[in-house]
């Protein structure tokens, strides 16, 4: 049996017998695949975004809005043939791009099943930003548009909310692969990303400070040009967060506009401000096995 050395926690699990840290076994779990109306425009556009969701996540984060799938209880297990069925029937139902969402932990067997497949829209690799850039060079060739989170410029806010203090450093130099495949952003004539990077970061209560240090990081690394960023705003309080009293609030009208303003005056010329009334659950899909194995 061969240890799990995947992710950038190199937890060493035997993941064939029993779940490493992203809480998963090595065969994909999916969770549902069907179009997804909840990304930014780009990606969604007026079809939707052919969402694959998997089950599990290297990175863990306490306040999670997925956690009914991040930690790796439900999920129909999918082997590459399977897989890549899965691909081809989504992206032949009209959807504007294949979008695979926290597929890292799963990343070589994933690249498996795209490599050789042919499908006439993007294929958008979304995820957490916790990862090494040996994985996301599985995926050289395979991924047209990289929808990354950058969350936290913060190692403690890291090592608290995620066990991972390594995280600022290691999502640079991930988003910073990413870039390198996929060069600056290309938006077709309806607005639609067909290749490129988009950086999502999500404010926290009680972190402004932290967004303002992934602003400036963003700033100082990539051409201002040719990369989109998303300022999201929906942080939704979710329950057994009473170790961590200080997320168990929305994020406040204050901290937003700070963050918002600061963003304005940065160089980052292209992307998405999301409204605060935005917080809320109404975007978190069912996850019911709804187009995984014909289910509808």
């Amino acid at each position: 049996m061969s240890r799990c050395r995947l992710c950038p926690r190199r937890c060493g699990a035997e993941r064939d017998r029993s779940p490493g840290f992203c809480g998963v076994p090595a065969a994909p779990l999916v969770c549902r695949a069907a179009p997804h109306f909840g990304e930014e425009p780009c990606i969604s556009g007026s079809r939707g975004s052919g969402a694959v969701f998997f089950a599990g996540c290297a990175l863990g984060c306490v306040y999670c809005q997925n956690r009914e799938i991040s930690r790796g209880s439900a999920g129909v297990k999918l082997d590459v043939p399977a897989l890549r069925d899965l691909f081809r029937r989504l992206a032949d139902s009209g959807v504007h791009n294949l979008n695979l969402v926290t597929a890292s932990h799963f990343s070589d067997t994933v690249a498996e099943a795209l490599a050789g497949l042919r499908l006439e829209i993007p294929v958008v690799w979304n995820s957490s930003g916790y990862e090494t850039v040996e994985q996301l060079r599985q995926l050289e060739g395979l991924v047209q548009v990289w929808l990354p989170d950058f969350k936290y410029a913060d190692p403690m806010l890291a090592a608290r909310y995620s066990a991972a203090p390594d995280y600022p450093q290691v999502a640079l130099a991930a988003i910073q692969e990413m870039y390198r495949q996929a060069g600056p952003a290309d938006l077709d004539g309806d607005g639609l990303l067909r290749r490129g990077v988009l950086i999502r970061h999500l404010i926290l209560p009680g972190a402004a400070e932290n967004t303002l240090r992934v602003i400036d990081a963003v700033e100082d690394h990539f051409p201002a040009q040719n990369i989109l960023f998303s300022l999201m705003a929906q942080y939704t309080p979710m329950p057994g967060l009473d170790r961590w009293p200080e997320l168990t609030r929305p994020v406040s009208r204050e901290e937003y506009e700070r963050c918002r303003s600061y963003l304005d005056f940065s160089e980052i010329e292209k992307g998405y401000v999301q409204e605060l009334e935005s917080a809320g659950t109404e975007q978190i899909p069912a996850f019911d096995g709804t187009g995984v194995q014909g289910k509808n």
